[in-house]
């Protein structure tokens, strides 16, 4: 009998380590197990801040997964103890709710007393829900993904409009955790990264003492080989890795103008390839009191052409013919694209001199209003009206939206920010600096890139986990709105070094319905109070932490230039507030930002505060 209790023992141990809480909790119904296999790519590499936001996306990923089982949004009441121990025995190393805050209800906590799927679909009516499921109930990979989110983001601003933050599950995750239960039958894979942001890789499948065996043995023997071989023909394999690497860096460098595609842009598109004695002339040989701008890639000068056209010249430095890839694709995605609200491009330049080196420059048309940057926060500052920052505002939300949905492909700007609209005589925006976009393929539901941008407008999703949506610009966006309509900068430090977050600070005035209290005192010609504080929770809404809370650039057009209502804004659970944490993260997950391309010397950081009510 001792033998069957132990082995009664030894299978609830094992199988069932917090099934049974103490304190007469209920054994947990949620599987924690599909967690598993991101566990070695994301928690272990976090921190405790983002570690955190994995934790909370982690969980609405659960409970997706329960809901589908039984129907149900969250567990009993009385199994919140077991269900916390269960996800805790994942993650032994980081107590989930000493260091996140998170209380034991909150994970039996849902969005205004729906707590089943029949509760939710009651809610909402036939129409809206048959959208839902015709654009979620698929496998959310390509443009279904998109097509997903942008139902449920429609779903969460018009039908749950409960203000519940504490609660782990709340109204901002219904929507997903809803689509996921019926999502999750056609790859967990897909819905994690599309719903939850959850980049789950393949687990390695390999088990089986004998097949360690195997493996060792094989092991043993593929090293003893490689090691006979090294020894015999190590010499010989170095000097042929050695001659072949010089022929190739040769033919690279040799055929390098031609393989850029910039030959092949000038017989496509109408502009002109000026050589560089022509440049020199225009702008009396790179004179310093013709530069306009400077940055991480170089100067902009002014000059004059031929034709007596004034223009800009953005002059590269430090050019080698390797580096010449990275121009022709700011090239390229200038050249294609032409909208009265983006940048146009006059000519490009691409030259080797005995004297000065490799060169690379673009012509586009000047600015004489500079950027909204120097009218923000140079000597101009504080002359901006309100109908000039309206014209601003929705000139740079039409240049945003025809990168998104008037090319193709769409166009993800990637470095939105204050210094890169562009103002013309008549204050036109104009989106400029394309060195950093990429192309959006059809059927990609985001891009999975190295991270690169501007501190203080980079979309938190972006930055964490380098997934990239047209939703990353429109963060981007947001931000300078708040900046356009506050004439405050996005981050700064204190003289006691402490961040200062502009989108937090607006987001706690905004819930304390203080929302007019942003706009830059002393402004000229105001605007009237409803049509300003319309803008401000537009600059709210597009800057949310959450992507799926965002709206799309067509339709913040819409609100700016229409009477268009802007829907209720989610509760932010996580609100994002930079500190040096998520620039760790960005390392560890071999990310990181372009040099010179940060808006001072110091490094992305960012980090997060619970609200509290």
């Amino acid at each position: 009998m001792s033998f069957h209790y132990c082995l009664l023992f030894f299978i609830i141990s094992t199988f069932f380590p917090v099934g049974l809480a103490q304190n007469g909790s209920l054994p947990c119904p949620l599987t924690f197990a599909i967690l598993q296999p991101i566990l070695p790519t994301t928690w272990s590499q976090l921190n405790t801040t983002l570690g955190c936001m994995a934790v909370r996306q982690g969980l609405r990923f659960v409970l997706s997964d329960y809901l589908r089982r039984t129907g149900s949004f969250v567990p009993p009441l009385n199994s919140s103890e077991s269900c916390w121990q269960s996800y805790q025995s994942l993650i032994p190393n980081f107590n989930i709710r000493s260091s996140c805050g998170f209380e034991t209800a909150w994970i039996s906590q849902g969005c205004m007393d729906l707590t089943t799927k029949s509760d939710f679909e009651a809610l909402i009516p036939n129409s809206t829900l048959t959208d839902v499921v015709s654009n979620c109930n698929q496998s959310l990979r390509g443009t279904a993904c998109a097509s997903c989110t942008s139902s449920l983001a429609n779903l969460l601003a018009l039908y749950l409009t409960n203000s519940s933050i504490a609660s782990i599950s709340d109204c901002v995750a219904y929507p997903s955790i809803y689509a996921g239960a019926s999502a999750i039958y056609f790859g967990a894979t897909d819905t994690a990264i599309c719903l939850f942001s959850l980049d789950i890789p393949v687990p390695d499948t390999s088990n089986g003492e004998g097949e360690k065996q195997g493996v060792s043995l094989g092991v043993l023997i593929s090293v003893g080989v490689v090691g006979l071989a090294v020894f015999i023909g190590g010499p010989w394999f170095v000097y042929r890795k050695y001659r072949d690497s010089r022929k190739k860096r040769r033919d690279r460098i040799r055929n390098l103008e031609t393989d850029s595609g910039l030959d092949s842009i000038s017989e496509t598109i109408d502009f002109v390839r000026f050589t560089f004695d022509e440049i020199k002339k225009a702008t009396e040989n790179f004179s310093t009191d013709n530069i306009i701008g400077k940055g991480g890639y170089g100067n902009v000068y002014k000059g004059y052409l031929p034709d007596g056209s004034e223009v800009a010249f953005k002059r590269f430095k430090n050019c080698s013919a390797t580096g010449d890839a990275e121009f022709a694709h700011e090239v390229k995605v200038i050249a294609s694209i032409r909208h009265v609200n983006l940048v146009a491009l006059r000519g490009y330049c691409i030259a080797t001199t005995p004297l000065v080196g490799h060169q690379r420059i673009i012509v586009c048309d000047l600015m004489k209003n500079g950027s909204l940057h120097d009218h923000l926060f140079g000597s101009t500052k504080g002359r901006l009206t309100w109908p000039i920052r309206q014209k601003i505002a929705l000139g740079t939300a039409r240049g945003l939206a025809y990168l998104h949905y008037g090319t193709q492909p769409a166009i993800i700007h990637r470095d939105i920010k204050a210094s890169n609209i562009l103002l013309d005589d008549m204050f036109e925006a104009k989106v400029a600096d394309f060195g950093l976009a990429k192309f959006a393929l059809e059927g990609m539901t985001h891009l999975s890139t190295r991270v690169a941008g501007t501190m203080g407008y980079v979309a938190p999703e972006y930055a964490l986990y380098g997934q990239l949506t047209d939703r990353s610009d429109v963060y981007s966006f947001g931000v300078v709105l708040l900046e356009l309509l506050s004439g405050k900068k996005a981050f700064t430090m204190s003289d006691e070094n402490q961040p200062s977050v502009l989108a937090d600070w607006v987001w706690s005035l905004v819930k304390n319905e203080k929302a007019l209290d942003i706009i830059e005192g002393g402004m000229l010609e105001l605007g009237p109070p409803e049509v300003m504080e319309k803008y401000v929770l537009i600059a709210v809404l597009c800057s949310h932490p959450e992507l799926q809370c965002r709206p799309s650039m067509d339709q913040v057009v819409k609100m700016l230039e229409t009477d268009i209502l802007v829907p209720p804004i989610p509760d932010r659970s996580i609100p994002i507030v930079a500190i040096d944490e998520i620039d760790k993260s960005i390392r560890n997950r071999d990310f990181g930002f372009e040099k010179g391309r940060t808006s001072s010397g110091s490094k992305l950081e960012v980090t997060h505060k619970l609200n509290s009510k």
